[in-house]
């Protein structure tokens, strides 16, 4: 990776198969998705959580539901950390996200940003997707491919229904469905 800057391209006209069109409304969480992140965090013996997520209505009423979700747990959040769709490199939010010594990292919001503010990450943090969740707006292979899958090996998270994913060096999988994306 040669700059944590995406490429100033057009958007295709038609959109790949399985990815939102452009100018869809992004959904915020699921109440399945939300029990899933919490089940997940759990499982990999966290208490503490680092949140963040792009700047959207819907990424901003994820994150703030995590929230209740992870405290009602009985855990706790270090920060909560938005970053925007489009900025100059996201290197102030990357980090601030990085600041405190978290056990794992939640990330959410539309595919852009996060794919701007994930590449910082990687250029200039200690971040590892391996500690990081993130929600069924970024685990699609689109957002996914913004970044390239061989950078977030061990990112994993869950989808609104419930299930879960992770990426592997090349793929999309969602083990409770068997299927690699």
């Amino acid at each position: 990776m040669t700059s944590p800057l995406l490429p100033a391209t057009p958007p295709p006209a038609t959109p790949p198969a399985g990815t939102a069109p452009t100018g869809t409304v992004e959904a915020g969480a699921t109440e399945a998705e939300l029990a899933a992140i919490i089940e997940l965090a759990r499982a990999r013996g966290a208490r503490t959580i680092t949140i963040g997520s792009g700047r959207t209505p819907a990424a901003t009423a994820t994150a703030d539901a995590i929230v209740t979700c992870w405290t009602r747990s009985g855990g706790s959040v270090r920060d909560m950390v938005t970053w925007p769709e489009t900025a100059a490199s996201w290197l102030r939010q990357a980090s601030r996200f990085c600041r405190h010594d978290t056990d794992l990292w939640v990330m959410t919001g539309p595919a852009t940003g996060w794919a701007q503010m994930t590449r910082r990450l990687l250029w200039s943090t200690s971040w590892r997707p391996d500690r990081t969740l993130a929600t069924a707006a970024i685990g699609t292979a689109h957002a996914l491919r913004l970044v390239g899958p061989q950078h977030v090996e061990g990112l994993a998270g869950a989808a609104a229904d419930g299930t879960t994913w992770s990426v592997t060096r090349t793929h999309l999988r969602s083990p409770a469905a068997g299927e690699e994306r």
